[in-house]
C-alpha cells in the first residue's frame, strides 16, 4: 500500500474531491458571520455566567439557612428531650401525690369513724354512769390494762435505778466490772475422815462445761435394755 501510495507515476493514488472553494469576498463574508455568531454566543455565554452566579448566590443562601435550621432544629430537639424529662419527673411525683392523697384519706375517714364510735362509746357510758349502773366490761378491762402497764412501767425504772446503783457502786476503786460468771474456788470434802469445811482448790480448779450445742438434737439418749438373769 505504501509503494502504490508513494509512486508518482500511477494515476489512481489520489482521489479529486468534489466541490469548489469560495471567492475571497465570500470567504470574508463567511467570517464575518461566524464572528457575528461567535460574539453572540458570547453574550449567552456571559449570560450563562451571570445566571450561574445568581443561582449560586441562592443556592449558597439556601445552604447556609438549612445549616442554620439544621442547628435550630438540634436545639429544638434537646429542648423538646428536656421538657420531656422534666414532665416524666413531674408525672411521677404528681402520681406520688395521689398515691399519697389517697392513703392520708383513707386514714382519715378511718379516723373520722374512730371518733365517731368513740363518742358513741362516751355516750353509752355516760348514759350507764347517769342511770347508776356499772360501766361496760370493756372499760373494765381496758382500766386493767392501763394498770399493769403502770405496773411495768414502775417495775422497769426501779430496775433501771437498781441497775445503776449498782454500775455505779462497781465503779468504785478497788472493784472490777465483769460479767462472767462466778465460778467456784474452794469445795468441801465429803469423806469420812475430813472435817466438811470448805477446802481451796489446787492449781486446776473445776471449769464449767459449756452448754450443749444444737448438734446435740442428731445424738439420742440409748435406751438401757433390761438385764436378763
Amino acid at each position: 500500500m505504501e509503494a502504490t501510495f508513494t509512486d508518482p507515476m500511477n494515476e489512481t493514488r489520489k482521489r479529486d474531491l468534489g466541490g469548489t472553494d469560495l471567492s475571497p469576498p465570500e470567504l470574508l463574508k463567511k467570517i464575518e458571520q461566524l464572528e457575528v455568531e461567535l460574539v453572540q454566543k458570547e453574550e449567552k455565554l456571559l449570560e450563562m455566567d451571570l445566571l450561574d452566579e445568581q443561582v449560586s448566590q441562592l443556592t449558597d443562601g439556601i445552604r447556609s439557612m438549612a445549616k442554620s435550621g439544621k442547628q435550630d432544629m438540634l436545639l429544638l430537639a434537646q429542648t423538646m428531650n428536656e421538657l420531656q424529662r422534666k414532665l416524666k419527673e413531674k408525672t411521677k411525683q404528681m402520681m406520688a401525690l395521689v398515691a399519697e392523697l389517697s392513703m392520708k384519706q383513707a386514714l382519715a375517714i378511718k379516723l373520722q369513724q374512730e371518733v365517731r364510735d368513740k363518742e358513741q362509746f362516751l355516750m353509752t357510758v355516760s348514759s350507764r354512769i347517769d342511770q347508776g349502773l356499772p360501766p361496760p366490761k370493756e372499760i373494765e378491762i381496758e382500766w386493767l390494762k392501763v394498770l399493769r402497764n403502770e405496773k411495768m412501767q414502775k417495775d422497769a425504772a426501779e430496775a433501771r435505778a437498781k441497775r445503776a446503783a449498782e454500775e455505779e457502786q462497781a465503779a468504785g476503786p478497788g472493784c472490777v466490772h465483769t460479767t462472767a460468771e462466778q465460778r467456784p474456788t474452794a469445795y468441801v470434802p465429803h469423806d469420812e475422815y475430813s472435817l466438811p469445811l470448805p477446802r481451796p482448790y489446787g492449781a486446776r480448779p473445776p471449769f464449767k462445761p459449756s452448754e450443749p450445742g444444737p448438734n446435740m438434737r442428731h445424738f439420742r439418749k440409748p435406751v438401757e435394755k433390761p438385764i436378763e438373769i
